[in-house]
């Protein structure tokens, strides 16, 4: 093992043991180095890695501490790394999102509070009659945020939004190139918001499945021909 990465694993191991809480300062640098058996230098690098990950968080002139932890913090480079995919290896994404965001969808139908699906059945009818391609993803967004929210998982809500970017840019590609897309898309967010409301998990999974998988077959189908360039 590098001796960043097992300085990486000595400070990790005091936060698993509860040594050091989220929202904790660090010791300081010359003392954490002493007590972990390390290098200053090889501390230093360990100290830069967790900070990347949101792990540590490093204040100029005050000190180093340890984050809140939460699932939505830790998962942000998750989306980092996902942005840099397109073309075919999207559909490993929408591979992911098809287990993942049909489960939330059903848990939705359980947890969401009438409230919540109140503004969810709101904001599909924000949409004109005739909406722009960028109002229509907008909108599907952040339908999907508030479903995969009303699951009432934080980790699976941060996972399916680190995985959202790639597949949103499939969704717009879809709508730009497949006629009847865009009609299609608004039928199936009617049938699961009345299947969440309805309070119907089963129904409600089968329709977010149905759902993901179009977009899924479609990309499957274009890129065997040729892999589209998705916009930024």
């Amino acid at each position: 093992m590098q001796v960043t990465d097992a300085a990486i694993e000595k400070i990790k191991a005091m936060i698993v043991s509860g040594e050091l809480r989220p929202g904790m300062r660090l010791p300081k640098e010359p003392d954490l180095a002493e007590r972990l058996g390390l290098s200053r230098s090889s501390l230093r690098e360990a100290v830069k890695a967790l900070s990347l990950i949101r792990v540590l968080d490093v204040r100029q002139g005050d000190g180093t501490y340890v984050t809140s932890l939460e699932p939505r913090l830790l998962l942000d480079a998750l989306g980092f790394v996902i942005d840099f995919h397109q073309d075919d290896t999207v559909l490993e994404f929408l591979a992911v999102r098809r287990i993942l965001e049909p489960t939330a969808t059903a848990m939705a139908a359980r947890e969401m509070s009438d409230a919540d699906i109140t503004e969810l059945r709101e904001l599909l009818d924000e949409l004109g009659e005739d909406p722009s391609l960028d109002e229509l993803i907008e909108n599907d967004l952040e339908f999907h945020r508030k479903i995969a929210a009303g699951s009432g998982n934080t980790v699976l809500c941060s996972l399916l939004d680190g995985i959202s970017g790639p597949t949103a840019r499939a969704r717009i590609w879809r709508g730009l190139t497949e006629k009847d897309a865009v009609l299609r898309t608004r039928e199936q967010h009617r049938a699961i918001c009345d299947a969440i409301a309805a309070r119907q998990p089963e129904v409600a999974q089968a329709w977010a499945t149905v759902h993901i998988s179009g977009v899924e077959e479609w990309l499957r189908e274009t890129l065997g021909t040729k892999a589209p360039t998705f916009p930024a």
